[in-house]
């Protein structure tokens, strides 16, 4: 079972207690102190492991607790030091303190380590009180406590491409055509509940690994659908291929909604480059049909970082190869990630959706992030796409607090580039 989401309870090793013990041995009579220190306790460490991409380890188990270190013996013998706890955790995995949502770290490189919960110190033995005034020490330490924190942590894919469209487009059956996973495929929309990953081998130097995520729907940004769980998987990547399903009423329009989606949830997930890709070529209605979605597509491409368009078939593999090159140059051309300085977890310096209403003398201004980045991406010369976006106006609150700033029928108002007039 796929999950990308857990939260555990860590604790670290308790140090082991110091020893209060004096030499006694015949003709010895006063040996002085040999109490031995304590032991430390052991760690909990997260560890990547490369061959697991999923938490689902954590569904059944969800409580760790580390060794703790063992008392001090006498002649002065150290206690056994606690082991170290190793939880392994698949590559992408943003580690936060469940408690007060801080990012612990994100471990993405192969045996990657994290220190989440450090043991605790071995307490002192009475033969480290010994001193000039105190030749016989009754004193020892106790160990040091463990430490506990809750963490959640969370899952991103780590893959070089992602697949994105619509339900039934036909995600799965591409990256089955091109790799050796098996997604479970069916005609119907929502066969896909998880990611899928898969690996591509063009040639002997060409690789590719692929993310299919499953298909994305209108308010997916919100996490209608379960959108956030899946769109955060999508911002790891580096290309994505944008597949349209040839058979939709109408792909353009599908097209515009998942890009308008991306870029609500995340400003940056509408500057990666993409290839689209009709899908279902192997058809005669979608090979009939392609000419004008190609005319469409191209009038518009150059609001999003299309870097290629092709028509495929992933069941006949018709122009799938062409494909996977295009994407493998556009790789090529894509700086890599620089090093993790910093941890990449994507954060919001203010709430995109919040927006500003003010009165003109020619109309209204309603100026916003989230707002005038959807009006910018809508496709104006379709009616389902004014309509959407005026769904999204009502989502965030906007056509409320217009029509109680005094709004009438047949005022303008204005959303960035773009002039609109009320209507009820």
């Amino acid at each position: 079972m796929f999950i990308d989401q857990a939260i555990i309870y860590v604790r670290s090793g308790k140090g082991g207690d110091g020893s209060v013990h004096f030499r006694r041995e015949k003709f010895v009579p006063r040996g002085g102190p040999d109490g031995g220190d304590g032991g430390k306790g052991g760690d909990v460490i997260l560890e990547v492991v490369s061959t697991l991409n999923t938490l689902s380890s954590f569904r059944n188990k969800n409580q760790f607790r580390a060794q703790g270190g063992a008392r001090g013996g006498k002649s002065n013998m150290t206690g056994r030091s606690g082991d170290d706890l190793i939880i392994s955790v698949p590559p992408g995995t943003i580690v936060y303190d469940d408690n007060t949502g801080d990012v612990i770290g994100d471990l993405v490189d192969t045996e990657h380590r994290l220190t989440v919960a450090i043991g605790g110190r071995g307490g002192r033995g009475n033969a480290r009180f010994k001193s000039s005034t105190n030749q016989v020490p009754k004193i020892a330490e106790r160990g040091e406590p463990f430490q506990e924190r809750n963490l959640r942590l969370e899952l991103k894919l780590i893959a070089d491409v992602g697949i994105i469209g619509a339900p039934n487009a036909g995600k799965s059956t591409l990256l089955s055509a091109v790799s050796q996973a098996k997604p479970k495929i069916a005609a119907y929309p929502f066969t896909t509940l998880v990611p899928n990953l898969g690996v591509a081998t063009l040639d002997p130097e060409t690789s590719l690994v692929l993310a299919d995520i499953p298909g994305l729907i209108e308010g997916a940004h919100q996490g209608i659908g379960l959108g956030h769980d899946f769109l955060r998987h999508i911002q790891r990547t580096r290309v994505l291929i944008h597949l349209l399903d040839g058979l939709a009423e109408d792909p353009i329009l599908d097209y515009a909604q998942i890009n308008t989606e991306l870029a609500l949830f995340d400003p940056d997930l509408a500057k990666k480059p993409q290839i689209v890709a009709l899908n279902k070529m192997d058809l005669p209605d979608v090979q009939a049909r392609w000419p004008e979605v190609e005319a469409g597509l191209r009038e518009h491409e150059l609001k999003i970082q299309m870097k290629g368009l092709f028509a495929i078939s992933a069941v006949a593999g018709t122009n799938v190869r062409e494909l996977l090159y295009r994407v493998a140059k556009v790789l090529d051309e894509v700086p890599s990630p620089a090093p993790v300085i910093e941890t990449p977890v994507y954060r919001l310096d203010s709430d995109p959706r919040e927006f500003k209403i003010k009165k003109e003398d020619d109309g209204w201004r309603v100026s916003g992030e989230s707002i005038e980045r959807a009006a910018a991406m809508t496709y104006w010369e379709h009616f389902q796409s004014v309509r959407r976006f005026q769904r999204i106006m009502e989502t965030l609150g906007i056509d409320q607090a217009l029509r109680e700033a005094g709004v009438q029928v047949g005022d303008t108002v204005f959303v960035g580039e773009n002039e609109l007039e009320w209507q009820e």
